[in-house]
């Protein structure tokens, strides 16, 4: 049932996207905050980040980044507002919190104290501790021996730097929602969050029929960033650091049982932090168009997934996945999309540049309308190739945003595209 309390754009709003470059009508976001302040030369490569970044310059870019998207007509949401509100719900608050304090680490002495605390929170207090983390030293009192025998900065609560890349827990294929399951540990909980914002928040909740779901932070490892909506029906799925050969299998029999694409291509690739993702190799700018880094353009490959036995009263794990392959990536993809050539445009001009900007992202645009694309500025070569291409280029700065190796896309979740 819907809520026949909630606003009439909630109970109508539509969400949903059938490809990465229908025009973009809102987006969710992570603002950078207190969280990328727990970085230190410690921990930052547990948290997955290449440096300490510049949190207040990091905050200025990421506030243009947005003003630019607000500009071209783009609903912006921000994660952690979205979270604070799913937190008046007592139901959604009791589930964070428990999830958050299952670490063996704790002890039940310290998990009772702390969850006695969080419950005392308010809805900001509570996303803040749940985004930013606890340590050791913020716990007053005496609680037990886990408390006295952790080192004082020892985080109870790890913080969650990595949310600023929202494309990865989640992914829209048409008008379902994937829920991913992140690999790397310090990511976990991430998409546990961004779950309950989609259960429990009223935008979500009370559309027409509830946000439906696939997938989830239980399965097999699937990470939005591996995910490319490459036309209508056709997605790719890259495998390698994040995303695995199960978790592929599992979101495909999803995919087809849901009818939502009647074509997947599983594309291996080198489990390396450079190429941790397929968006980090390529990104569509076009219908037909394809930035790519062209250092391993040649060699990627691509497995054709189709499926039979979808019906009526099919199980998803009856459906029987036909793959054929391996075959070039860019012509596996012209086939599943129907077309007679999937246009690349290179990163960088030679080989050592094709390098730099690959590293610095120069090829994970965020499209916002065919022919339109969001990059990093500093990227002059591999932005000159997409402008020669007929590609609009939206520049933006990012120096400081890109610590976290992600560009526009890793820190865009699409949540309504136009149809193609």
């Amino acid at each position: 049932m819907v809520n026949p309390d909630a606003p009439e754009s909630v109970r109508t709003a539509i969400h949903g996207a059938d490809s990465e470059v229908g025009t973009l009508r809102t987006v969710m976001l992570h603002r950078p905050g207190g969280e990328l302040k727990r970085l230190t030369p410690r921990n930052n490569d547990r948290l997955l980040f290449d440096g300490v970044p510049w949190v207040s310059r990091a905050q200025e870019e990421h506030d243009a980044f947005a003003e630019t998207l607000r500009n071209r007509g783009v609903e912006v949401l921000y994660l952690t507002t979205l979270l604070t509100e799913t937190f008046a719900s007592h139901d959604a608050r009791n589930h964070a919190i428990t999830t958050a304090l299952s670490g063996l680490h704790l002890g039940d002495t310290l998990r009772s104290y702390l969850a006695e605390a969080l419950r005392d929170c308010s809805p900001e207090e509570l996303t803040g501790h749940l985004t930013e983390g606890i340590r050791n030293d913020e716990v007053r009192g005496g609680h037990g021996l886990v408390t006295s025998l952790l080192p004082t900065d020892e985080f109870l609560i790890d913080p969650l730097p990595n949310l600023l890349f929202t494309r990865d827990s989640s992914v829209w294929i048409r008008d379902r929602v994937a829920i991913t399951s992140l690999a790397m540990p310090a990511r976990a909980r991430e998409t546990q969050l961004t779950e309950l914002i989609y259960t429990e928040h009223p935008r979500f909740r009370d559309v027409e029929g509830g946000t439906r779901k696939i997938h989830g932070w239980h399965h097999e490892h699937v990470e939005g960033g591996d995910v490319l909506l490459l036309a209508p029906g056709v997605v790719a799925v890259g495998v390698g650091e994040r995303t695995t050969p199960a978790g592929v299998e599992r979101l495909a029999r999803q995919v087809f049982h849901s009818r939502l694409a009647h074509t997947m291509l599983a594309v291996p690739i080198a489990q390396e932090r450079a190429t941790m993702h397929l968006d980090t190799i390529c990104t569509m700018v076009d219908v037909d168009k394809i930035v790519m880094y062209p250092n391993v353009a040649d060699s990627l490959q691509a497995f054709t997934v189709t499926a039979s036995g979808v019906g009526t009263g099919i199980s998803d794990r009856d459906i029987h996945l036909e793959v054929s392959g391996p075959e070039p990536f860019l012509i596996a993809a012209a086939k599943a999309m129907q077309i007679d050539t999937l246009h690349q445009i290179d990163t960088g001009l030679d080989p050592v540049t094709a390098e730099r900007e690959q590293w610095d992202d120069g090829n994970n645009t965020l499209a916002i309308a065919p022919r339109v694309a969001v990059a990093y500025v500093r990227n002059d070569e591999t932005n000159a190739r997409l402008e020669e291409a007929g590609i609009e280029v939206v520049r933006i700065e990012g120096s400081e945003l890109g610590s976290g190796r992600g560009g526009p896309r890793c820190m865009s979740c699409p949540i309504t595209r136009d149809p193609l």
